[in-house]
């Protein structure tokens, strides 16, 4: 099959970040010469959505060339980055700007949980390698979770908006050419969400209130490319060892 990329800037092909390409970014700045947190963070991140669609492991998926094991060795090494985002979100859930987003509806941890058990057993973390690059994100959502916390914020947007847009495509790619049932395919699934376009545009409005209730919205975007190229780099690291 042809890659598909996920993430929505330009076309052809079609590209669908987090915020896919069909929706209108609501901002709450009343300038529109002076963009919202979520469009700088779009802005920010637009050729590393690319990037990492087209790398390693992920880029394997979207040729319907990846198999289990790998993918399997892909969420155990990003389980500890989403405890340690988790973690830190409830951390600081009465935190300026960071409160936004301490929202359990979006966790992933128990979910990749489940996924682990349904495609390695119950033995996983045992039989699937931590990698030193799923170390090394695992350690910088914590760093970026020491302070005010709110660094972890970019985070949450390089993944939850990922997992609520492109994950969806992944979903049903993995089903197709992996052959997943439901019991290794939950950490696509939010069921405390009813509408996941509905949820994603006021996920992008709080994004923007964040962006006024914090003092250095450059920090946020900042860290979001850093998000973004340890996960580039995890992809990576994954593909090479299978």
């Amino acid at each position: 099959m042809s890659t598909q990329t996920l993430c929505c800037h330009g076309a052809p092909p079609r590209v669908l970040t987090p915020e896919t390409g069909d929706l209108r970014l609501a901002t709450s700045s009343p300038n529109p010469a002076e963009p919202g947190l979520a469009a700088m963070l779009r802005n920010a991140t637009k050729t590393l959505h690319v990037t990492a669609e087209r790398s390693g492991v992920i880029a394997n998926v979207l040729r319907g060339t990846a198999n289990r094991h790998a993918y399997a060795t892909f969420l155990r090494n990003l389980l500890p980055a989403y405890l340690a985002l988790e973690q830190g979100l409830e951390r600081h859930r009465d935190e300026p700007g960071v409160r936004l987003f301490a929202r359990p509806e979006t966790y992933r941890a128990a979910y990749l949980v489940a996924d682990l058990h349904g495609l390695a057993g119950l033995d996983w973390e045992t039989t699937l390698t931590l990698l030193p690059e799923g170390v090394t994100y695992a350690e910088a959502v914590a760093d970026a979770g020491r302070g005010d916390g709110t660094r972890l914020i970019a985070h949450a947007y390089a993944r939850y908006l990922g997992d609520l847009s492109g994950g969806q495509i992944m979903q049903r790619l993995l089903a197709k050419s992996l052959g997943l049932g439901p019991d290794s395919l939950a950490f696509y699934r939010f069921p405390a969400i009813a509408d996941i376009a509905a949820f994603k545009t006021e996920y992008h409005q709080s994004l923007d209130a964040a962006g006024e209730e914090i003092i250095n919205p450059d920090r946020i975007t900042a860290e979001a490319e850093y998000a973004f190229r340890l996960n580039i780099d995890l992809s990576e690291a994954v593909a090479a060892l299978h």
